[in-house]
């Protein structure tokens, strides 16, 4: 298996996994070029896609797939809630490619196993999702408000986990925000903070969970040294912070293509 985060901030998101011979993007969130673009510094055409994946509706993770289904032909997933608020966004996705899962339930793409699961984000119903193939399994968890028992038992086991470390709260809490904005950032539907972030990675550790990408980044609210330094301090407060793996997600280009052999 592969992934490559392809871009990963506010400003876009998209994923690229490979899964035996399901080739898969989870979102869309930069231009049909942009993405064509990044895509092909990994070495992948487009047309080798077999589908793009949605987490939620919110711009940054879908601004790019209304052109890239239509010029390539490409299935677009996602569950009912989310596509009842991209009817016009994604009006030009052909009706054959309209391609509708059930959150919390499993499905097959090219011999991949694809759990699409529910996270608390203000999004109409966001999912995070696992792929699994060949006995191995990755997760991508982002764009969350805070980790429960459920998810921790979903993502238990990953091999590769891209996983949000959003802002540092004290930055936020500093920074030009609005005040309902700041709100909903710090809510239970909003986005985890970095101490969060590493709080869940160390029961991550627990299932076995040892290679993460922290994503998600905030421009203006987190710093990737701030990110990896108060992850780190969870890992070490545990004792396992030379058992874990941390790499950073980049803004607008490709983090590296992890492979899992």
């Amino acid at each position: 298996m592969k992934l490559c985060p392809l871009c990963s901030g506010s400003s876009g998101n998209a994923t690229y996994i490979e899964a035996g011979s399901a080739r898969l993007l989870i979102d869309a969130g930069l231009s049909c070029k942009r993405i064509t673009e990044l895509l092909s510094k990994i070495g992948v055409d487009p047309r080798q896609l077999s589908a793009i994946l949605i987490t939620h509706e919110h711009v940054d993770h879908v601004r790019g797939v209304n052109i890239l289904s239509k010029k390539y032909d490409l299935p677009v997933y996602a569950n009912a809630d989310t596509w009842s608020m991209l009817k016009a966004p994604l009006k030009d996705v052909a009706p054959k490619n309209v391609c509708v899962f059930e959150s919390d339930r499993d499905f097959y793409l090219a011999g991949a196993r694809v759990l699409p699961f529910s996270v608390p984000h203000d999004a109409i119903h966001c999912v995070g999702f696992t792929v699994s193939a060949a006995g191995h399994k990755v997760g991508v968890c982002t764009d969350l408000g805070h980790v429960d028992a459920r998810i921790l038992s979903i993502l238990s086991g990953c091999d590769l986990l891209l996983f949000e470390a959003n802002h540092d709260v004290d930055m936020l809490m500093a920074g030009n925000y609005p005040y309902l904005l700041k709100k909903r950032i710090l809510s239970g539907i909003g986005h985890m903070n970095n101490d969060d972030c590493g709080k869940a990675l160390v029961k991550l550790h627990e299932t076995g969970v040892k290679n993460v990408i922290l994503g998600h980044l905030s421009k203006e609210n987190n710093h990737p040294a701030l990110a990896m330094v108060a992850v780190r301090a969870a890992l070490e407060e545990a004792g396992i912070a030379e058992d874990m793996q941390i790499a950073i997600a980049a803004r607008e280009e490709p983090t590296g293509v992890f492979e899992i052999v």
